[in-house]
Parts: structure tokens; C-alpha cells; sequence
């Protein structure tokens, strides 16, 4: 963890005040820009130096072959690797012929700062070379809400004692070097030169890179062009381009006082059946739509539209500064994942790193769509509308299986399965609950019944298909579900483990809802009365283990049998224990990776009483170790829940510092998306207690830590916008538009209406003793007093 902090605490930004080599990898995912389809790293205009290049577009990969020392039945065969493609950022630097290079010379002042408010990077420096030629440097980077398919930067130069001769050299450069990091199964496997050049041009100010995939058969067309200021009559321009570089010189003598100031605006577009002249004038086009906006009106669209998403979405915290930031920051990151992702994947890492090679897992439904669907409902059902195009491979995966339905995949970039971790990853079939729990959820939030019937009914369907035929009634008519991984990833291959069987429950009962609501769709499905009512059956009479003598719920059948893991011989450099401990040791052993019955209990709370969810909460604590950032925020909202309310603040200051202090020291390799979401559900589900529940009623139970004077947050629901501010003694309900609108807070029923916002009192919160953690993994305290 880094002792002091890398970035300047403030509400609505990110600040780097000086340029430190050792934090860049970690400040390049920190910085980066995305609009879900876009990426760009945060890396440093002229390129170099960097701790990872990297620019992506969200579904473009790669294929490699997944070795194994025996061949098996069902082996994904391929693995699937995002790829670093043609680079727009760059924009070199020579004064009076030395390259701007911040290693050499001497850097007299560096300030990056990520804008929340207007979705822009800036940057600031004044250099001066070797030759002892000062200069000021100022960027602004962007990449576009508004216009899915652009980005921009505005690029100046100001000498600073004198007239200077400078030469920037704009460029689209493809097959970058990319570094490799071996020994961590979370880092992408490296890639070296995957794109093959195809077409390439420089004509006056605009450029242009066409290039494809070998293996996956995609092809990428980049076009970028520029508007040049700088004093008149000295500035020259001139183009050339190769198959990997597509450059634009601009040369100037520029004087004190004066700048040379370069526009340049780039559009990407990729296609795995799109011809390449087709791919060409899409990017072209694209470009046409930018400079015809120009600079300060992409500025303007860019500032729109974050005003809106804050309007809808921001949240206030009072009595702690960096939570503040951090909360906002991971806003912004969830939103620049998914806003204009339309029908394509979430990966974990965002397009902000290349770390675990771009997949997405199951986090991206449980962890990452509930704010999604609570404050940008459209992306969130863009991420579903492509799990739906995915349906085809996950029918296939099924059948492969010997099962009927579809078998989602562990971890995917095309639907296709891509885990080479067998059989643990393909027994993790939760990920098909999860999916269905996101559909139900997403209907119930937006009243979207046109959604439900053409896309999530099917959804719905075929998820429950699967676990009716993976499951079994026994001799006492119990349904049982064997030989599956649950979210704890050490332990595997498990008998009814709680989480899967009550997730499975609920996306069979579901299913079977939306069939009746949509009987002639489902019919289309070859949907029968008879096979909802086995869904339901299966549901009515699904195992949920319990330990009698202990008086707790088991994660899975015989869980608190196993051995307890030897903490206490554990040396603390020695976790994450999945580097250093085999999986064997682990599978049979009491000892949580992740929050695994403790998600349950939030998922699925109506499966439990208060008293169990201590009672649970107070066992499975001393066994979690979080060797997985999806952790964090769940015991902190279940912390909230049986009134640990200091666990819970110290929880959700984790799940938020995660990336800003690089907590598990890879933030190199992007952001831990899920996490950064989860900070927002540690507030609003925690602390503000909310849930969904009774087919989509809205009820908050909302509770502070002693620390914190007030929290607020806003959301839409069924089309409304709603804020709720908690005090320490009483929380109000306003709704800003909408039709009047029936909450629950606490056990009291209420209507809000737009006349008035409703106050209610808070109850005297119950403080239990707190559980203990296991020795060297508590989180990391909170501080008592605001900052």
C-alpha cells in the first residue's frame, strides 16, 4: 500500500502534483478515459516513458491456443486476449531538436487531473531540456459520450525564455511493445504484434490505419485528423505514413508569448464482417462528425452529459473526504464502462488495463449492473441485450455438458468460453443466476416490460433450463444441485452450496413469472405448463444446508466439517493464497476467498432472519480473507445489516481505496471495476439500507457510523428521479419528478410525492460485538474523526 497519498484529496477531481515514475503504471489505469466502446490509458502523450501502453476497443481480441498437459472432454480450446490496438494518444515533442522527454532534463512543475464533473484528463508541465530550453506543455484529453466512435486532444506549446523551434509529430501507431508481467494469473498474457497492417494513408492534416486480427478474423480502421494553429508564416505541415505509423509533422518557430496549438481528433471502428472500405468510411465518417462539432463543442457535449449522470447519480458523503472522492470516482469509471458499451461486454478491468486479459466474469451482473441499472438504466440493458446475442454458445457450452438450457461461460470476450481453469471455472454455473438476477432486477427498477418479453423472458428460460436438468430431486423430494463452485474460489466442486441453490431459486421461480406474463413468447421458447411447474417445483423444494449443533447455514454440504485453515501459521507475505498454497489444500479446508453465504445474505436476505444473518455473519468473518477484491463491499453491507457499523465503514473504505492506494498492487493492470462499484452499493444497499424486494417495492433502512454526519444519494426508479438524505437522527425522501411513489422505510409504508419531501426518524442503531477477522486481515481501519 502506498504511505502517502498519490493524489490530491478533493471532491469532484483527481490531482497529480508531480510526475512519480514508480506510481505511473498504477496512474495510467488511475487516468485512463473510456466510453465503454473507446479506451484509453492514461499514458503520457508522447508515449513514453510507460508502465503499460494501452488503447482498446471493447470486444476486440485476440485468439491462442489454452495449453493443457492432458487433453480433456469440454476444454475450451482457445483463450481469448484483449489486444492493445492502433494508438491515437500519441503526440511527440522536439524542441530545438530534443525530444520532450520528462526522464532527461528537468521537470520544474507536473500536474495531471482527472475532471469528474466535465469527463476530461488535463495536463500541465514545464520542462526544461538538456540544452537548458524551457517550455510549458498543456493537454486535454477526451473520449466521447456523445460520439460513441471519437476522441480528442487539445495540445499546446508555450516556450518560456525565448524563441524555440519545436516539432510535433501526431501519430497512429499500431503493434506497440507491450510489456509482459509473468507470474500472476490475473495479468494478461502478452501479445506480441497482433495486428496485420491492411491500408494506410497520411493526405494533408488527416491519417488513417486499417489493420486485422490473425487468429479472430476482426478488422480495426483508425482515422484521426487535426487543426494546427501557431504563428503565421512559420508554421509548416507534412504527412507520412507506413504500414504500422501513420504521422503529421508540424513544425513552428515559436517566441515567448506565443503557442503552437494542435486539434486532433480520432475514430476508431472495428468489425469482424464488415468489409474494409465499408470499415474505412465508417471511421471517416466519424471523423467528419468531430470536426464539424470541433473542440469546444465536443467540451460542451462532454460537460452535458456528466451534468445529467451527476444529476441523477452523484452521492454525498459528509465526514470523510476521501471516501467523498472515491466514491465519485468510481461513478465515473462505472459509467465511462458501460455508457456506451451497446451490446457488448463489461470487462472486469474495464478498458482501463489489459488484466485479466479483458475477460467478464459473472461480477459484471452482480456487482457492476445494480448501479448501472439504479442510475444509467439504458447501458445496463445493453450489457443484457448482449448476453442475450450470446445465447447461441452458451446453448452450445450446455449441450457439450451433457445439459439442456445454456451454460453461460466462467470468464469470456465473444461469449464464448475462455477459462482454462477446468473443471473449477465451468462448475461456477452461478453465473447463469447471476444473469437472471440482473433481468429481474433491471425489469422491477425500470418497469421495462418490453425488455422483459424480447429479451430477458429468454434469458429467463433458458438459465432456468439449465438448472433443472444440472439438478435432482431426492428420495425426500429435495432438490439438490452437486458438484458446483460457488463465488468462494477455494472451494470447489461443492454439494448445494448455499449461494448457487438460493440464486438458482429465485431465477427458477422467475422464470416461470415471466412465462405467465408472456405466455405466447414463451410458447415460441417451447415453454409448457408442465416444465414451469417443475421449475417451480424444483424451487419450492431446494436445499438450503444448515448445521444443526452450530446453528448456522452452511456455505455447502458439510462445509463447517472441514478442517479450519491454520491461520495462525499463515505468514501474512504468503497472501493471496491462491500463489501460494495448491488448490487441493485449499478446496478442503475452511478458508473464504470472497463473501460467498455473506453475498446470499444480501442477494437473497428474504431467505434469511436478522438472527441468522449475525449468526452467519459472526462465523463465516473469521474464516474470509479477501483474497479477491469482490469481497470488500459485501460483508460491509451485511456488516450495516446486523449493526457492525465501524466493520462496515472500514469495509467500504476499502472496496473504495482499492485503486487509489492500490491495495492489492495491481492496479497496473487496470481498475477492479467490480469494486469500484461495489463502493456505491457499500453506501446505498449498506449504509442507506436499501433493497429491493416484493416485486419491486423500494425500502431503505438506512443507518451511519459514528464517523460520518450524512450521506445522500440519488437514483431513478421506474422512471422517477429519487434522493435520500441520511442525518444522524432522521432521513428524507424527495422526489424530483414523477408520479407519487410507495417506499418503505424501515417497516413504515409511505407515499412520496413531488409536493414535499418525507422525513423519517431513525431508530437507535443496535451495536452487536464484532466478529473477528483472521490474524492480518482485518481492513484497514477508518479514521474516528472527520478530516
Amino acid at each position: 500500500m502506498i504511505t502517502d497519498p498519490a493524489y490530491e484529496v478533493s471532491p469532484w477531481s483527481l490531482r497529480e502534483l508531480e510526475l512519480n515514475l514508480d506510481l505511473l503504471p498504477q496512474s495510467e489505469s488511475v487516468f485512463a478515459l473510456s466510453n465503454g466502446h473507446i479506451g484509453w490509458r492514461g499514458n503520457l502523450d508522447e508515449g513514453e516513458p510507460n508502465g503499460l501502453p494501452g488503447t482498446y476497443l471493447n470486444g476486440l481480441h485476440e485468439l491462442h491456443p489454452l495449453p493443457y498437459a492432458e487433453a480433456g472432454y469440454g476444454y475450451p480450446e482457445s483463450g481469448q486476449t484483449v489486444i492493445n490496438v492502433t494508438n491515437g494518444k500519441l503526440i511527440r515533442l522536439l524542441v530545438d531538436d530534443e525530444p520532450f522527454d520528462l526522464r532527461y532534463g528537468t521537470v520544474r512543475s507536473h500536474v495531471r487531473e482527472l475532471d469528474l464533473r466535465a469527463g476530461v484528463l488535463r495536463r500541465e508541465c514545464e520542462w526544461v531540456s538538456p540544452a537548458g530550453r524551457a517550455v510549458r506543455v498543456r493537454s486535454t484529453r477526451m473520449v466521447s459520450f456523445r460520439q460513441r466512435s471519437v476522441a480528442a486532444i487539445s495540445y499546446e506549446v508555450e516556450p518560456l525564455d525565448g524563441e524555440v523551434r519545436l516539432v510535433v509529430q501526431s501519430e497512429l501507431a499500431a503493434n506497440e511493445e507491450v510489456p509482459h508481467s509473468p507470474g500472476d494469473p490475473r495479468v494478461s498474457a502478452a501479445l506480441s504484434s497482433p495486428l496485420l497492417g491492411e491500408e494506410h494513408s497520411a493526405t494533408g492534416t488527416r491519417l488513417r490505419l486499417v489493420h486485422s486480427t490473425t487468429r479472430s478474423r476482426l478488422r480495426v480502421a483508425v482515422a484521426a485528423d487535426h487543426r494546427v494553429e501557431g504563428p503565421a508564416g512559420t508554421t509548416q505541415v507534412s504527412a507520412d505514413s507506413a504500414d504500422d505509423v501513420s504521422r503529421l509533422t508540424v513544425t513552428s518557430v515559436v517566441g515567448a508569448g506565443q503557442t503552437l496549438r494542435l486539434e486532433k481528433f480520432v475514430a476508431y471502428g472495428w468489425s469482424a464482417t464488415r468489409s474494409l472500405p465499408a470499415l474505412r468510411d465508417q471511421a471517416d465518417a466519424a471523423l467528419v462528425g468531430a470536426r464539424d462539432t470541433g473542440w469546444q463543442g465536443l467540451l460542451d457535449q462532454q460537460r452535458a452529459y456528466m451534468d445529467d449522470f451527476w444529476e441523477r447519480a452523484d452521492v454525498e458523503v459528509d465526514g470523510d473526504t476521501e471516501i467523498q472522492q472515491a466514491v465519485r470516482f468510481a461513478l465515473f469509471h462505472v459509467l465511462q464502462v458501460g455508457a456506451r458499451a451497446e451490446e457488448r461486454a463489461i470487462p472486469a478491468k474495464g478498458l482501463t488495463g489489459s488484466g485479466y486479459d479483458g475477460h467478464t466474469f459473472w461480477d459484471a451482473e452482480t456487482f457492476v449492473l445494480p448501479l448501472l441499472t439504479y442510475t444509467s438504466p439504458r447501458a445496463a440493458a445493453e450489457v443484457l441485450r448482449w448476453r442475450r446475442n450470446t445465447l447461441p454458445a452458451a446453448k452450445e457450452r450446455a449441450r457439450q455438458l451433457g445439459f439442456a438450457g445454456a451454460a453461460f461461460p466462467w470468464r469470456t470476450i465473444n461469449g464464448e468460453e475462455a477459462s482454462g481453469y477446468w473443471p473449477a471455472g465451468t462448475a461456477a454455473f452461478h453465473v447463469n443466476a447471476d444473469i437472471a438476477d440482473a433481468v429481474v432486477r433491471y425489469v422491477s427498477v425500470t418497469g421495462d416490460e418490453a425488455f422483459e418479453r424480447d429479451t430477458g423472458l429468454e434469458l429467463l428460460v433458458e438459465t432456468a433450463r439449465l438448472w433443472r436438468s444440472l439438478g435432482h430431486h431426492d428420495h425426500a423430494g429435495a432438490f439438490h444441485i452437486d458438484g458446483v463452485t460457488g463465488p468462494d474460489e477455494y472451494s470447489a466442486i461443492s454439494d448445494d452450496n448455499a449461494y448457487t441453490n438460493l440464486m438458482a431459486q429465485a431465477n427458477l421461480e422467475a422464470a416461470a413469472d415471466a412465462a405467465e406474463r408472456h405466455p405466447r413468447h414463451a410458447a415460441e421458447f417451447g415453454v409448457t405448463d408442465e416444465e414451469t411447474a417443475a421449475w417451480r417445483d424444483a424451487a419450492a423444494s431446494m436445499a438450503l444446508p444448515f448445521d444443526e449443533d452450530l446453528g448456522v447455514h452452511e456455505q455447502s454440504v458439510g462445509y463447517t466439517r472441514h478442517q479450519v485453515w491454520d491461520f495462525g501459521g499463515t505468514p501474512e507475505d504468503n497472501y493471496p493464497l491462491m500463489l501460494h498454497y495448491p488448490y487441493f489444500d485449499l478446496y478442503r479446508k475452511q478458508v473464504v476467498k470472497q463473501a460467498d453465504l455473506v453475498l446470499a445474505m444480501y442477494l437473497r436476505g428474504d431467505a434469511f432472519t436478522l438472527e441468522q444473518k449475525a449468526r452467519n455473519f459472526a462465523y463465516y468473518e473469521p474464516l474470509t480473507v479477501r483474497d479477491s477484491s469482490l469481497s470488500a463491499f459485501g460483508q460491509s453491507v451485511l456488516a450495516a445489516e446486523v449493526g457492525h457499523l465501524q466493520l462496515a465503514y472500514d469495509y467500504l473504505g476499502e472496496s473504495a481505496m482499492i485503486d487509489l492506494e492500490d491495495l492489492e498492487n495491481n492496479a497496473r493492470d487496470g481498475l477492479h471495476i467490480a469494486a469500484l462499484a461495489g463502493t456505491w452499493t457499500a453506501l446505498v444497499a449498506g449504509l442507506g439500507g436499501m433493497r429491493l424486494f416484493d416485486g419491486g417495492r423500494l425500502r431503505f433502512a438506512p443507518r451511519l457510523p459514528e464517523t460520518l454526519s450524512r450521506i445522500s444519494f440519488r437514483l431513478l426508479f421506474r422512471g422517477r428521479r429519487l434522493r435520500v438524505e441520511v442525518g444522524r437522527s432522521t432521513a428524507t425522501y424527495t422526489l424530483a419528478s414523477g408520479e407519487p411513489l410507495q417506499l418503505v422505510h424501515y417497516d413504515e409504508e409511505f407515499t412520496l410525492t413531488t409536493d414535499k419531501p418525507a422525513e423519517h426518524g431513525l431508530p437507535v442503531p443496535e451495536h452487536r460485538p464484532p466478529p473477528a477477522q483472521p490474524p492480518g486481515r482485518a481492513p484497514l481501519r477508518r479514521p474516528q474523526h472527520p478530516k
